[in-house]
């Protein structure tokens, strides 16, 4: 509320340039939030993908949580009013990075009703696939699936749900 006052002082005073000054700050905090809340949820979401896969069982609860926090993530990361998306599929991949070793550090008081340290549990189960999951489950939930390109080996990439037609590689784009 404060940043508010400051700008509407800023444009009556006609300092547009400290009012833009203003804007972007505020945007970056927006932002900052956005992010946080997707980290939160990405947690949750791993947690219970990590309880899931270490202990090859699941439970109706973990199955809720983690359609929950994929809905609060797709939620969180949209853009209402212009469309698109907050977070990329790059940065949604660093985010994922980021939260994993706080959900392992979690699940691993949870899994298997605690007997295992962090690193001990991840020895259970492969990492690099649970990090695959998730973003999946996120950029299905999004509208978006990851294809791979016949013939050429750069990654994957991401196009609408929709897109079931081959396409040239020359036309396909990297999700940004």
């Amino acid at each position: 509320m404060e940043e508010l006052l400051e700008l509407r002082e800023h444009i009556q005073l006609g300092r547009y340039t400290d009012a833009l000054v203003l804007i972007g700050e505020m945007e970056e905090m927006s932002l900052d939030d956005k992010i946080n809340r997707i980290e939160s949820f990405l947690e949750i979401l791993m947690l219970h993908l990590i309880k899931q896969q270490a202990e090859g069982r699941t439970t109706r609860s973990w199955d809720v949580a983690i359609r929950n926090a994929t809905d609060r993530i797709v939620l969180s990361n949209r853009r209402r009013k212009t469309g698109g998306f907050y977070l990329t599929h790059e940065e949604l991949s660093e985010a994922i990075e980021e939260s994993y070793p706080i959900a392992l550090r979690s699940a691993s008081l949870e899994a298997f009703e605690g007997i295992y340290l962090p690193d001990e549990l991840a020895d259970r189960f492969s990492g690099d696939e649970l990090r695959r999951q998730a973003l999946r489950l996120i950029l299905d939930g999004q509208g978006l699936k990851q294809k791979r390109i016949p013939g050429i080996d750069v990654g994957l990439f991401v196009v609408p749900d929709d897109f079931d037609e081959p396409l040239p590689a020359e036309i396909w784009r990297r999700s940004t």
